[in-house]
């Protein structure tokens, strides 16, 4: 059975983010109504009530306007799936399996509770369930997608710009490790001490809520400034970005790295921003990652990378997170979660801006971004070898594809 509560609001939460319009209310209690009385259903084995209620539900939700279908889908892709758990549970596999079907073709995608769903271990043996799963496997089974991502092509020799990291001088920089004490935080320690304190400074001085905006001007010193004095919150690339410039300031080579997930089907909205640092003795970049606090090992206790905690994904090889890995404090990261889910996900496609400097990101008009895409060679789209976007600001975006991993990890 799906998870009623959190898929449900998880589901309505995306798509109304996506479709940026109010919910019809009637709709919603109504919804909410028959998904109770569904589940009641389920409990007792009643197919013919379950039936009878879907079908209620169903038959509303299609005199809903098309451009209102998407905010309630869960509702109906999650009723096919309880109802096939239910013909599961009462001996129907052939039905069941028809429903799970429909559940997937009208929006159901998680992969992992369908695989370990016990209502369902009755159709494991059936070689349509494998068939009717094949497609959230190529997507959802995350350990498998990026199995199968990790060639790339260090001879693709398509042109690409120069990273470049400003320099600690610029006055911008020298300003913000004045003003916000950043020696004093970083402390006398290694480099690698120094880096982690600047992390854990940063984490516990300002909230995430990936739900929200960040400010307009998108600068360490204005978000910070900005969320002392409203209380206010960063999203996971607010907290990279004002990391990243304090690590420039205080003369490191760093940039912020957008993990993106294959997502073909266009489901999947999320991704996660953290930092890379490169550590000079080390000869290395460091994995940093603001939004929880968070760094990665080997087994031998020796910082890892991004590029060498994909591979170690895809190797099944040791990881250790760090044991205060968390959110804002209230809740424990583990590694499964952390690493062996979210992240396995996220580090599908990999992007960085080519300039690594103060206040790349605020918009003015006129301004170029330039980013570079690291794309496995299983990627569905690899073509154009550059995009180019200029938005309603007259910002100009372009993001170049490559898939030379060792341009992409290239020292400083």
């Amino acid at each position: 059975m799906k998870k009623t509560a959190a898929l449900t609001s998880l589901l309505f939460a995306l798509t109304t983010i996506v479709n940026a319009q109010q919910p019809d209310p009637d709709f919603q209690q109504f919804a909410n109504r028959q998904d109770s009385l569904e589940v009641k259903a389920y409990e007792k084995r009643d197919v013919p009530r379950f039936k009878e209620l879907f079908g209620a539900l169903q038959k509303r939700y299609y005199r809903l306007a098309p451009n209102q279908r998407p905010t309630f889908s869960g509702y109906v892709s999650g009723g096919w799936y309880n109802l096939a758990c239910t013909y599961a549970l009462t001996g129907q596999q052939a039905k069941a399996l028809d429903c799970l079907d429909s559940a997937i073709k009208t929006g159901w995608f998680n992969y992992q509770h369908t695989r370990e769903d016990r209502d369902l271990v009755s159709l494991h043996t059936d070689p349509r369930f494998t068939t009717i799963l094949q497609p959230l496997k190529e997507n959802y089974d995350y350990g498998y997608v990026i199995g199968k991502a990790g060639r790339y092509n260090d001879a693709d020799n398509r042109p690409l710009p120069a990273w470049t990291y400003q320099s600690r001088l610029d006055t911008n920089l020298v300003a913000l490790r004045k003003n916000l004490h950043l020696d004093s935080i970083a402390g006398f320690g290694s480099d690698v001490t120094r880096v982690l304190h600047v992390m854990h400074w940063m984490h516990d001085l300002i909230t995430h809520d990936g739900g929200q905006p960040n400010p307009e001007i998108k600068n360490a010193m204005n978000m910070i400034t900005v969320c002392r004095r409203d209380h206010g919150t960063l999203n996971c690339r607010g907290l990279a970005i004002a990391l990243n410039e304090c690590y420039l300031a205080m003369g490191y080579r760093s940039r912020y790295v957008t993990c993106l997930p294959k997502d073909s089907l266009g489901l999947d909205q999320d991704c996660h921003v953290i930092d890379m640092v490169f550590i000079p003795n080390l000869h290395k970049w460091i994995w940093v990652d603001p939004t929880f606090d968070a760094y990665v090992m080997n087994e031998n206790g020796e910082l890892l990378g991004i590029e060498e905690v994909r591979q170690r994904l895809i190797d099944h090889r040791p990881l250790i997170l760090n044991p205060d890995a968390n959110w804002n404090h209230k809740a424990t990261e583990t590694r499964e979660a952390y690493l062996y889910n979210y992240m396995t996900k996220n580090l599908y496609r990999l992007e960085c801006a080519v300039n690594s400097c103060y206040d790349l990101e605020t918009h003015t008009p006129g301004k170029e971004i330039v980013y570079i895409e690291l794309l496995p060679l299983d990627y569905f789209k690899q073509a154009p070898d550059k995009e180019a976007y200029t938005g309603s600001d007259s910002v100009h975006t372009y993001v170049y594809h490559t898939n030379n991993a060792a341009a992409f990890w290239a020292n400083p």
